[in-house]
Protein backbone atom coordinates (compact mmCIF):
# COMPACT_ATOMS: atom_id res chain seq x y z
CA UNK A 1 0.00 0.00 0.00
CA UNK A 2 1.65 3.63 -1.23
CA UNK A 3 1.31 6.35 0.92
CA UNK A 4 0.66 9.94 -0.34
CA UNK A 5 3.94 12.25 -0.67
CA UNK A 6 1.75 14.92 1.58
CA UNK A 7 1.61 12.56 3.95
CA UNK A 8 5.23 11.28 4.26
CA UNK A 9 6.01 15.76 4.17
CA UNK A 10 4.12 15.53 7.50
CA UNK A 11 5.99 13.40 9.35
CA UNK A 12 9.12 14.98 8.47
CA UNK A 13 8.17 18.14 9.05
CA UNK A 14 6.88 16.68 12.77
CA UNK A 15 9.97 14.61 13.04
CA UNK A 16 11.72 18.51 12.57
CA UNK A 17 9.48 20.03 14.58
CA UNK A 18 10.67 17.46 17.57
CA UNK A 19 13.60 17.74 17.05
CA UNK A 20 13.75 21.18 17.08
CA UNK A 21 12.08 21.05 20.58
CA UNK A 22 14.55 19.25 22.03
CA UNK A 23 17.45 21.24 20.52
CA UNK A 24 15.47 23.94 22.16
CA UNK A 25 14.97 22.44 25.12
CA UNK A 26 18.80 21.49 25.60
CA UNK A 27 19.66 24.85 24.67
CA UNK A 28 17.31 26.40 27.62
CA UNK A 29 18.88 23.77 29.98
CA UNK A 30 21.98 24.82 28.63
CA UNK A 31 21.69 28.28 29.53
CA UNK A 32 20.10 27.85 33.00
CA UNK A 33 23.18 25.74 33.95
CA UNK A 34 25.46 28.83 32.65
CA UNK A 35 23.34 31.38 34.34
CA UNK A 36 23.25 28.76 37.54
CA UNK A 37 26.86 29.24 36.92
CA UNK A 38 27.26 33.22 36.71
CA UNK A 39 25.36 33.63 39.36
CA UNK A 40 27.59 31.59 41.34
CA UNK A 41 30.39 33.36 40.27
CA UNK A 42 29.03 36.67 40.85
CA UNK A 43 28.17 35.41 44.25
CA UNK A 44 31.83 34.72 45.32
CA UNK A 45 33.13 37.37 43.45
CA UNK A 46 30.33 39.42 45.84
CA UNK A 47 31.19 38.03 49.14
CA UNK A 48 35.21 38.45 47.73
CA UNK A 49 33.94 42.39 47.33
CA UNK A 50 32.45 42.75 50.51
CA UNK A 51 35.52 41.03 52.51
CA UNK A 52 37.98 42.52 51.05
CA UNK A 53 35.71 46.18 52.00
CA UNK A 54 35.55 44.94 54.91
CA UNK A 55 38.80 43.74 55.55
CA UNK A 56 39.92 47.74 54.44
CA UNK A 57 37.59 49.44 56.33
CA UNK A 58 38.39 47.37 59.27
CA UNK A 59 41.91 48.04 58.93
CA UNK A 60 41.78 51.87 57.59
CA UNK A 61 39.95 52.36 61.68
CA UNK A 62 42.59 50.01 63.22
CA UNK A 63 45.72 52.25 62.10
CA UNK A 64 43.51 55.06 63.61
CA UNK A 65 43.76 53.90 66.93
CA UNK A 66 46.77 54.01 68.52
CA UNK A 67 48.06 50.80 70.57
CA UNK A 68 49.38 53.14 73.39
CA UNK A 69 48.58 56.81 74.13
CA UNK A 70 50.68 58.71 76.57
CA UNK A 71 48.97 61.59 78.30
CA UNK A 72 50.86 64.08 80.99
CA UNK A 73 49.93 63.74 84.20
CA UNK A 74 48.25 66.42 85.96
CA UNK A 75 46.83 67.96 82.53
CA UNK A 76 44.31 67.99 81.34
CA UNK A 77 44.56 67.26 77.78
CA UNK A 78 42.72 66.19 74.69
CA UNK A 79 42.90 64.26 71.80
CA UNK A 80 39.95 63.40 68.51
CA UNK A 81 40.48 60.13 66.67
CA UNK A 82 37.45 60.79 64.74
CA UNK A 83 36.56 56.28 63.97
CA UNK A 84 33.18 55.20 64.69
CA UNK A 85 33.69 53.40 68.13
CA UNK A 86 33.16 53.37 71.31
CA UNK A 87 35.13 52.37 74.26
CA UNK A 88 35.27 52.10 77.72
CA UNK A 89 38.32 53.09 80.24
CA UNK A 90 39.25 50.81 83.25
CA UNK A 91 42.04 51.83 85.64
CA UNK A 92 45.17 48.97 85.20
CA UNK A 93 47.03 47.86 89.04
CA UNK A 94 49.57 45.70 89.60
CA UNK A 95 46.68 43.33 90.62
CA UNK A 96 45.30 43.54 87.62
CA UNK A 97 42.31 44.78 88.57
CA UNK A 98 40.54 48.54 88.37
CA UNK A 99 38.88 50.66 90.39
CA UNK A 100 36.80 51.92 88.08
CA UNK A 101 33.28 50.29 88.07
CA UNK A 102 32.47 48.58 84.54
CA UNK A 103 30.53 50.92 81.76
CA UNK A 104 30.80 53.72 84.47
CA UNK A 105 33.77 55.85 81.58
CA UNK A 106 31.80 55.15 78.35
CA UNK A 107 33.10 57.90 75.68
CA UNK A 108 32.83 58.00 71.56
CA UNK A 109 35.41 58.10 69.74
CA UNK A 110 33.74 60.31 67.15
CA UNK A 111 34.07 63.09 69.11
CA UNK A 112 36.96 65.18 71.20
CA UNK A 113 37.74 63.20 74.04
CA UNK A 114 39.61 65.25 77.15
CA UNK A 115 40.83 63.53 79.75
CA UNK A 116 43.30 64.79 82.94
CA UNK A 117 45.19 61.47 84.97
CA UNK A 118 47.10 61.91 88.25
CA UNK A 119 50.33 60.77 88.31
CA UNK A 120 51.68 56.64 87.98
CA UNK A 121 48.28 55.60 86.84
CA UNK A 122 47.71 53.33 84.32
CA UNK A 123 44.53 52.83 82.35
CA UNK A 124 43.09 50.58 79.38
CA UNK A 125 40.76 51.59 77.17
CA UNK A 126 38.19 48.52 75.35
CA UNK A 127 37.44 49.79 71.97
CA UNK A 128 34.16 48.39 70.33
CA UNK A 129 33.66 49.43 66.64
CA UNK A 130 30.00 51.01 66.50
CA UNK A 131 29.43 50.58 69.87
CA UNK A 132 29.09 46.32 69.70
CA UNK A 133 32.31 45.21 67.76
CA UNK A 134 35.68 44.18 69.60
CA UNK A 135 38.15 45.85 67.91
CA UNK A 136 41.32 46.69 70.10
CA UNK A 137 42.94 47.47 73.65
CA UNK A 138 44.46 50.50 74.10
CA UNK A 139 46.86 51.82 77.16
CA UNK A 140 46.43 54.77 78.37
CA UNK A 141 50.32 55.86 80.30
CA UNK A 142 50.89 58.90 81.90
CA UNK A 143 53.74 60.41 81.51
CA UNK A 144 56.10 63.29 83.88
CA UNK A 145 55.98 66.27 81.15
CA UNK A 146 59.45 66.93 80.31
CA UNK A 147 61.89 69.34 78.52
CA UNK A 148 64.86 68.09 76.31
CA UNK A 149 67.46 70.50 74.47
CA UNK A 150 67.55 70.00 70.65
CA UNK A 151 71.10 69.22 69.15
CA UNK A 152 70.61 68.81 65.50
CA UNK A 153 74.68 68.50 65.72
CA UNK A 154 76.52 65.96 63.39
CA UNK A 155 78.36 63.15 65.46
CA UNK A 156 80.46 60.29 64.69
CA UNK A 157 80.21 56.83 65.61
CA UNK A 158 81.59 54.12 66.73
CA UNK A 159 80.00 50.72 68.18
CA UNK A 160 81.77 47.52 69.04
CA UNK A 161 79.78 43.99 68.55
CA UNK A 162 78.69 42.10 71.25
CA UNK A 163 80.89 39.16 69.88
CA UNK A 164 81.62 39.26 66.15
CA UNK A 165 79.09 39.07 63.41
CA UNK A 166 79.01 36.63 61.16
CA UNK A 167 77.99 38.92 57.87
CA UNK A 168 78.91 35.78 55.12
CA UNK A 169 80.58 32.78 54.56
CA UNK A 170 82.98 32.19 50.96
CA UNK A 171 85.14 29.99 49.43
CA UNK A 172 88.99 29.24 49.17
CA UNK A 173 91.15 27.36 47.47
CA UNK A 174 92.93 24.56 49.54
CA UNK A 175 96.28 23.43 48.93
CA UNK A 176 94.87 20.15 46.76
CA UNK A 177 93.57 23.19 44.32
CA UNK A 178 89.81 22.38 45.33
CA UNK A 179 87.42 24.94 46.72
CA UNK A 180 86.58 24.93 50.32
CA UNK A 181 83.75 26.11 52.82
CA UNK A 182 83.47 24.93 56.02
CA UNK A 183 81.86 27.07 57.91
CA UNK A 184 78.83 26.91 55.21
CA UNK A 185 75.69 25.41 56.32
CA UNK A 186 77.48 25.77 59.87
CA UNK A 187 77.52 29.31 60.35
CA UNK A 188 74.78 31.72 59.34
CA UNK A 189 74.77 35.53 58.79
CA UNK A 190 73.44 37.56 61.61
CA UNK A 191 75.07 34.79 64.08
CA UNK A 192 77.26 35.84 66.59
CA UNK A 193 80.28 34.42 67.81
CA UNK A 194 81.25 34.42 71.77
CA UNK A 195 83.67 32.19 72.07
CA UNK A 196 86.57 29.21 70.37
CA UNK A 197 87.09 26.52 72.01
CA UNK A 198 85.43 27.27 75.32
CA UNK A 199 87.15 31.06 75.50
CA UNK A 200 85.38 34.38 75.06
CA UNK A 201 86.79 35.94 71.88
CA UNK A 202 85.63 39.90 71.06
CA UNK A 203 88.02 40.76 68.54
CA UNK A 204 88.35 39.95 64.45
CA UNK A 205 92.60 39.49 64.49
CA UNK A 206 92.40 37.44 67.65
CA UNK A 207 89.28 34.84 66.14
CA UNK A 208 91.43 34.88 63.20
CA UNK A 209 94.75 34.33 64.95
CA UNK A 210 92.88 31.58 67.05
CA UNK A 211 92.02 29.50 63.47
CA UNK A 212 95.12 29.93 62.27
CA UNK A 213 96.73 27.86 64.90
CA UNK A 214 94.39 25.58 65.55
CA UNK A 215 96.93 22.62 63.86
CA UNK A 216 93.85 21.45 61.75
CA UNK A 217 92.37 20.19 64.56
CA UNK A 218 88.38 20.24 65.04
CA UNK A 219 87.40 23.95 66.38
CA UNK A 220 83.82 24.51 69.00
CA UNK A 221 82.37 27.89 68.65
CA UNK A 222 79.42 28.86 70.61
CA UNK A 223 77.04 31.20 68.42
CA UNK A 224 74.34 33.43 69.62
CA UNK A 225 71.71 32.51 66.94
CA UNK A 226 68.16 33.99 67.43
CA UNK A 227 69.07 34.80 71.32
CA UNK A 228 70.32 31.25 72.15
CA UNK A 229 73.29 30.28 72.90
CA UNK A 230 74.73 27.15 70.68
CA UNK A 231 77.49 24.99 70.12
CA UNK A 232 78.77 24.11 66.69
CA UNK A 233 81.86 22.28 65.38
CA UNK A 234 84.01 23.26 62.23
CA UNK A 235 86.92 21.31 60.43
CA UNK A 236 89.09 24.28 59.11
CA UNK A 237 91.18 23.58 56.27
CA UNK A 238 94.33 24.59 54.85
CA UNK A 239 94.09 27.34 52.05
CA UNK A 240 97.06 27.48 48.86
CA UNK A 241 99.49 29.30 51.62
CA UNK A 242 99.36 26.67 54.24
CA UNK A 243 96.67 28.82 56.79
CA UNK A 244 94.01 27.61 58.24
CA UNK A 245 90.79 28.92 57.82
CA UNK A 246 87.16 28.05 57.95
CA UNK A 247 85.47 30.54 55.17
CA UNK A 248 84.00 32.87 57.52
CA UNK A 249 83.28 36.85 57.01
CA UNK A 250 83.17 38.78 60.37
CA UNK A 251 82.67 41.88 61.67
CA UNK A 252 83.84 43.89 65.44
CA UNK A 253 82.65 47.46 65.19
CA UNK A 254 81.27 49.87 62.87
CA UNK A 255 81.31 53.22 62.20
CA UNK A 256 79.03 55.65 60.64
CA UNK A 257 77.80 59.86 60.91
CA UNK A 258 74.45 60.42 62.35
CA UNK A 259 73.03 63.46 63.93
CA UNK A 260 72.29 63.89 67.87
CA UNK A 261 68.70 64.63 68.26
CA UNK A 262 68.15 65.66 72.21
CA UNK A 263 69.92 66.23 75.42
CA UNK A 264 67.56 65.56 78.73
CA UNK A 265 68.29 67.56 81.76
CA UNK A 266 70.62 64.60 83.18
CA UNK A 267 73.07 64.75 80.51
CA UNK A 268 71.70 62.11 78.75
CA UNK A 269 71.40 61.95 75.01
CA UNK A 270 69.36 60.16 71.85
CA UNK A 271 70.41 60.34 68.33
CA UNK A 272 69.07 58.60 64.88
CA UNK A 273 65.99 58.12 65.73
CA UNK A 274 66.81 54.16 63.98
CA UNK A 275 69.15 51.71 65.44
CA UNK A 276 72.60 51.07 63.97
CA UNK A 277 71.95 47.75 61.68
CA UNK A 278 74.66 45.78 60.25
CA UNK A 279 75.11 47.13 55.87
CA UNK A 280 75.14 43.59 55.34
CA UNK A 281 72.98 41.56 56.92
CA UNK A 282 70.34 44.49 58.07
CA UNK A 283 70.49 43.01 61.63
CA UNK A 284 70.08 45.19 64.75
CA UNK A 285 73.33 45.20 65.89
CA UNK A 286 74.39 43.86 69.30
CA UNK A 287 76.39 46.44 70.88
CA UNK A 288 79.18 45.62 73.60
CA UNK A 289 79.70 49.45 74.02
CA UNK A 290 80.23 52.59 71.84
CA UNK A 291 81.75 56.07 71.98
CA UNK A 292 80.37 59.10 70.48
CA UNK A 293 82.66 61.44 68.72
CA UNK A 294 82.53 65.04 67.40
CA UNK A 295 82.44 64.88 63.67
CA UNK A 296 82.65 67.38 60.80
CA UNK A 297 80.84 67.48 58.00
CA UNK A 298 83.55 67.40 54.95
CA UNK A 299 80.94 67.20 51.87
CA UNK A 300 77.58 66.76 51.25
CA UNK A 301 76.21 64.85 48.17
CA UNK A 302 73.19 66.03 46.88
CA UNK A 303 70.51 63.96 46.53
CA UNK A 304 67.43 63.51 43.54
CA UNK A 305 64.77 61.66 42.42
CA UNK A 306 66.17 57.69 42.72
CA UNK A 307 69.76 58.81 43.97
CA UNK A 308 69.55 59.74 47.69
CA UNK A 309 72.40 62.09 48.80
CA UNK A 310 74.74 61.55 51.80
CA UNK A 311 76.57 63.60 53.72
CA UNK A 312 80.25 62.73 54.47
CA UNK A 313 81.89 63.18 58.25
CA UNK A 314 85.52 63.09 59.08
CA UNK A 315 85.78 61.58 62.50
CA UNK A 316 89.30 61.83 64.47
CA UNK A 317 89.25 59.04 67.14
CA UNK A 318 90.74 60.99 69.63
CA UNK A 319 90.26 61.74 73.49
CA UNK A 320 89.52 64.67 72.91
CA UNK A 321 87.08 64.43 70.36
CA UNK A 322 85.10 62.38 72.71
CA UNK A 323 81.53 63.45 73.23
CA UNK A 324 80.01 60.43 74.99
CA UNK A 325 79.35 56.86 75.76
CA UNK A 326 77.08 54.87 73.67
CA UNK A 327 74.92 52.39 76.36
CA UNK A 328 72.24 51.12 73.87
CA UNK A 329 71.32 50.59 70.19
CA UNK A 330 67.89 49.87 69.65
CA UNK A 331 65.09 50.05 66.58
CA UNK A 332 64.29 53.75 68.59
CA UNK A 333 67.98 54.89 68.16
CA UNK A 334 71.21 54.89 70.13
CA UNK A 335 70.99 56.84 73.45
CA UNK A 336 74.59 57.01 75.75
CA UNK A 337 75.60 59.82 78.35
CA UNK A 338 77.02 62.81 77.12
CA UNK A 339 80.26 64.60 78.39
CA UNK A 340 81.33 68.59 78.69
CA UNK A 341 82.05 68.33 75.24
CA UNK A 342 78.85 67.23 74.48
CA UNK A 343 77.11 69.43 76.81
CA UNK A 344 78.35 72.11 74.85
CA UNK A 345 76.24 71.92 71.55
CA UNK A 346 73.23 71.84 73.42
CA UNK A 347 73.05 75.57 73.77
CA UNK A 348 70.02 76.02 72.89
CA UNK A 349 66.80 76.46 75.55
CA UNK A 350 64.93 72.88 76.47
CA UNK A 351 61.51 72.70 74.85
CA UNK A 352 58.57 70.68 76.13
CA UNK A 353 57.79 67.18 73.81
CA UNK A 354 55.00 66.96 71.82
CA UNK A 355 52.96 63.98 71.74
CA UNK A 356 51.72 62.18 68.84
CA UNK A 357 47.89 63.49 69.04
CA UNK A 358 49.26 66.80 69.23
CA UNK A 359 50.82 66.88 66.45
CA UNK A 360 48.88 68.73 63.23
CA UNK A 361 49.21 68.01 59.42
CA UNK A 362 51.19 71.46 58.35
CA UNK A 363 54.16 73.35 59.02
CA UNK A 364 56.78 72.33 61.08
CA UNK A 365 60.64 73.24 61.03
CA UNK A 366 63.71 70.39 61.55
CA UNK A 367 67.14 71.12 63.16
CA UNK A 368 70.40 69.91 61.46
CA UNK A 369 73.54 71.24 60.74
CA UNK A 370 74.69 71.25 56.65
CA UNK A 371 76.53 74.34 57.16
CA UNK A 372 79.09 75.53 59.97
CA UNK A 373 76.46 75.38 62.65
CA UNK A 374 72.94 74.07 63.10
CA UNK A 375 69.84 75.70 61.49
CA UNK A 376 66.07 75.43 61.78
CA UNK A 377 64.95 74.63 58.14
CA UNK A 378 61.16 74.38 56.84
CA UNK A 379 59.03 71.28 56.28
CA UNK A 380 55.92 69.94 56.13
CA UNK A 381 53.96 67.74 57.67
CA UNK A 382 52.04 65.53 55.43
CA UNK A 383 50.76 62.86 57.07
CA UNK A 384 50.33 61.23 60.61
CA UNK A 385 50.38 57.15 61.54
CA UNK A 386 48.97 57.01 64.99
CA UNK A 387 49.80 53.00 65.22
CA UNK A 388 52.19 52.64 62.40
CA UNK A 389 53.63 49.30 62.47
CA UNK A 390 57.32 50.31 61.59
CA UNK A 391 57.74 52.44 64.89
CA UNK A 392 60.51 54.69 63.02
CA UNK A 393 57.83 56.02 60.31
CA UNK A 394 55.19 57.13 62.30
CA UNK A 395 55.69 60.73 60.43
CA UNK A 396 55.61 61.36 57.60
CA UNK A 397 57.24 64.98 55.99
CA UNK A 398 58.28 66.84 52.85
CA UNK A 399 60.93 69.50 53.08
CA UNK A 400 59.48 73.01 51.75
CA UNK A 401 62.79 75.38 52.52
CA UNK A 402 64.77 76.59 49.49
CA UNK A 403 67.90 76.65 51.19
CA UNK A 404 68.00 73.36 52.40
CA UNK A 405 67.18 71.63 49.14
CA UNK A 406 69.37 74.13 47.46
CA UNK A 407 72.30 72.25 49.26
CA UNK A 408 71.08 68.92 50.09
CA UNK A 409 67.93 68.49 47.77
CA UNK A 410 65.81 67.57 50.47
CA UNK A 411 67.19 64.20 52.76
CA UNK A 412 70.21 62.62 53.26
CA UNK A 413 71.71 60.22 54.93
CA UNK A 414 73.58 62.06 58.18
CA UNK A 415 70.67 63.90 58.95
CA UNK A 416 69.15 60.81 60.97
CA UNK A 417 67.89 62.44 64.15
CA UNK A 418 67.90 65.62 63.08
CA UNK A 419 64.65 67.05 65.46
CA UNK A 420 61.45 68.19 64.60
CA UNK A 421 60.01 71.20 65.74
CA UNK A 422 56.30 72.02 65.45
CA UNK A 423 54.43 74.49 67.70
CA UNK A 424 57.41 75.11 69.89
CA UNK A 425 57.52 71.61 70.86
CA UNK A 426 59.70 68.36 69.90
CA UNK A 427 57.63 66.06 68.77
CA UNK A 428 59.94 63.72 66.83
CA UNK A 429 63.39 62.98 64.74
CA UNK A 430 63.98 62.44 60.43
CA UNK A 431 64.58 58.81 60.14
CA UNK A 432 64.24 58.18 56.45
CA UNK A 433 64.04 59.60 52.85
CA UNK A 434 62.15 58.45 50.45
CA UNK A 435 64.37 57.21 47.15
CA UNK A 436 62.35 58.11 44.68
CA UNK A 437 61.54 61.43 46.11
CA UNK A 438 64.59 63.03 48.19
CA UNK A 439 62.35 65.86 49.56
CA UNK A 440 60.29 63.42 51.14
CA UNK A 441 61.15 61.17 54.42
CA UNK A 442 59.71 59.90 57.51
CA UNK A 443 60.22 60.56 61.14
CA UNK A 444 60.26 58.77 64.98
CA UNK A 445 57.83 60.13 67.32
CA UNK A 446 59.66 61.70 70.44
CA UNK A 447 57.99 59.65 72.51
CA UNK A 448 58.91 56.68 70.85
CA UNK A 449 62.12 57.67 71.22
CA UNK A 450 62.20 57.97 74.71
CA UNK A 451 60.38 55.02 75.42
CA UNK A 452 63.93 52.81 74.90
Amino acid sequence: MRRRAGSEDNDRIREQAGQDVVILLQNWKQRMRRLKVYRFCLCIALLFSCAALTGTFYFRIDSRIPSVINVRADQEQSFFLGVPAEAAIVSVSESGTSNIPAGAVDIDLNRTVTMKAPEETSYRMFVKLFGFLPIKQVDIQVIRDQELIPVGAPIGIYVKTDGLLVVGTGEFQGQDGVSYSPGKYVLKSGDYIRRVNGENVTEKEDFIQRIRNCGGNQITLTLERGGELMDVRVDPVQDVNGEYKIGVWVRDNAQGVGTMTYIDGQGNFGALGHGINDIDTSTLMHMEDGTLYSTDIVDIKKGSDGDPGEMTGMIVYSEENVLGDITSNSSRGIFGVCNDNALELADGEPMPIGLKQEIQKGPAQILCTVEDTAGYYDVEITAVHLDHDNVNRGIELKVTDPALIEVTGGIVQGMSGSPIIQNGKIVGAVTHVLVQDSTRGYGIFIENMLEH
